[in-house]
């Protein structure tokens, strides 16, 4: 059992608690519904504004069956480097275009980029591939609608989509020329290195995890799937130069690691960074947390770097 008080500072463990009295460690087992209540709740009460000279727009992306909500997001400054395609995390359960809105107009802010925000849908109304889907469509769409190149960028449940749509558009002429990956879930052996050290970890555990997991494949074999863990992949050759920040106190830890060390094998560039003391769901730590603060600042320099087609690792 890890010792948690050795590696957690105070200020971190200060936002586990104010997190968990809103969304506490036995959300799994609650209905949907509840999940969704409290898990709202909680991203409004992080929630810190919109930073000065940063404005938003809703649209939507069209689909032969249905529209995908999209979020807009432009600098007064703006940047035309690049534009950022982001997808939110939350177990493929939770989340929208509200949970995140603060995140995506901060990057906005702090890199000038036009930063697009997609609502994908959910399970257990949607099993997979409908996220996937629905994360592809809004790739389609952003290469018809903009000029500039595009940065594929997501956190968590987000991650794994941004790399899912990175592995199957990767021979796109408009592939992305970027992924930043925030402690994604891609598909590592579970009863082996962070899934074990780290298996109750604070605001993550594998229990919660085989939920979610379980929710989203609606009881199919997706072993082999890699839209639906890019680990299913086999072939890790021409991916964008890739940026993956985990946290320490996750059992997803891994995961960046030896995503990392498959690209490179395959003669890629990607760069991984291990937040120490740090957890899951850490963003919304970035304005209380020094060490989440600093890591938000990594995560918006390997976007702004990589828009630029810089690699600084």
């Amino acid at each position: 059992m890890t010792d948690y008080s050795k590696l957690i500072d105070a200020e971190t463990w200060a936002f586990i608690d104010r997190t968990n009295s809103f969304y506490p460690p036995d959300a799994v087992d609650h209905s949907v519904d509840e999940q969704r209540r409290t898990y709202d709740r909680m991203c409004r009460e992080f929630h810190a504004g919109y930073p000065a000279g940063v404005t938003a727009t809703d649209s939507a992306v069209e689909t032969p069956t249905h529209k995908i909500p999209v979020r807009i997001y432009r600098n007064a400054e703006p940047n035309d480097a690049a534009m950022v395609l982001y997808f939110h995390g939350g177990g493929f359960i939770l989340g929208g275009l509200d949970s995140h809105d603060d995140v995506c107009a901060e990057i906005c802010e702090r890199t000038g980029y036009e930063v697009v925000s997609v609502d994908y849908r959910l399970v257990p109304e949607h099993t997979h591939p409908a996220a996937y889907d629905d994360c592809r469509a809004a790739f389609e769409w952003a290469t018809k609608t903009y000029a500039q190149p595009i940065v594929l960028c997501g956190d968590s449940a987000g991650g794994n989509l941004a790399a899912a749509v990175s592995h199957t558009t990767r021979g796109h002429a408009r592939a992305a020329i970027g992924q930043v990956l925030i402690y994604p879930g891609l598909g590592g052996k579970l009863g082996q290195g962070s899934y074990v050290t780290h298996y109750d970890a604070p605001l993550l555990s594998v229990r919660d995890m085989d939920y979610y997991r379980d929710m989203r494949a609606g009881g199919r074999d997706i072993s082999k799937d890699a839209t639906f863990a890019p680990f299913n992949d086999e072939d890790y050759s021409d991916l964008p130069p890739t940026a993956v920040i985990t946290a320490e106190c996750d059992p997803l830890s891994d995961d960046g690691r030896d995503y990392r060390d498959r690209i490179q094998a395959a003669g890629g560039k990607a760069w991984w960074f291990d937040e120490p003391g740090l957890v899951h769901g850490h963003l919304r730590a970035r304005h209380s947390v020094g060490r989440a603060r600093e890591s938000f600042t990594r995560i918006v320099e390997a976007v702004r770097a990589l828009g630029k087609g810089d690699w600084p690792y």
